[in-house]
C-alpha cells in the first residue's frame, strides 16, 4: 500500500522535473557571458553597484540622513547617487509617457466637447455710432469699426 501510494507523488514529481528542464532548454539563451570590464580610471577603488541610497532602508544606519555606515565606502558616482539627487523614478518611463499620453488626450477629448457644445450667442454683438466710437476710446485706428457704407457695398 505505501508503494501505491508514493507511485503518483513520484510521477507528478517527474512530470514537473520533466517541463522545468524542457523550459529552461527552451529558453536559454545561447549568448555567452562576458563579464563588465573595470574601469580604468578606477584603479583600485571598489567597483560598487549603480544604485541610488534612496532605494536603502529608512533606519539602521550611522548616518540616518545619508543613509551610511561610518566607514562604509563612497560610490564613484555619489554626488548622484546621494540622498539630495533628484529621486528615482517610481514608475517605468514607457508607463509614464503612456499615463501622460492617456491624459492629454482626455483633457484633449475634454475641450473639444465643450468646444461643439458651446451654444450660439443669443444676443447679437453691440454696435456703436460714429465708426465705433473712435473718438471716445481713443483715436485709434485698430478701434474703428467697419462704416455702415462699407459694410452694405460687400454683400
Amino acid at each position: 500500500m505505501r508503494c501505491s501510494l508514493a507511485r503518483p507523488v513520484l510521477r507528478s514529481t517527474r512530470a514537473k522535473q520533466a517541463a522545468q528542464i524542457f523550459l529552461s532548454r527552451h529558453y536559454a539563451t545561447p549568448v555567452e557571458y562576458k563579464p563588465h570590464e573595470k574601469d580604468p580610471q578606477l584603479g583600485d577603488y571598489p567597483q560598487l553597484p549603480f544604485v541610488s541610497t534612496q532605494l536603502r532602508p529608512p533606519k539602521g544606519w550611522w548616518d540616518v540622513q545619508m543613509r551610511r555606515d561610518y566607514g562604509e565606502v563612497v560610490h564613484e558616482e555619489d554626488d548622484g547617487l546621494n540622498m539630495w539627487t533628484p529621486d528615482p523614478p517610481p514608475v517605468e518611463p514607457s508607463t509614464a509617457l503612456r499615463q501622460f499620453s492617456i491624459t492629454a488626450l482626455c483633457i484633449a477629448a475634454f475641450g473639444y466637447v465643450i468646444y461643439v457644445n458651446v451654444p450660439e450667442r443669443t444676443s447679437i454683438p453691440r454696435e456703436y455710432p460714429y465708426s465705433g466710437l473712435v473718438k471716445e476710446l481713443g483715436g485709434l485706428e485698430e478701434n474703428k469699426a467697419i462704416p455702415e457704407g462699407e459694410a452694405e457695398e460687400d454683400e
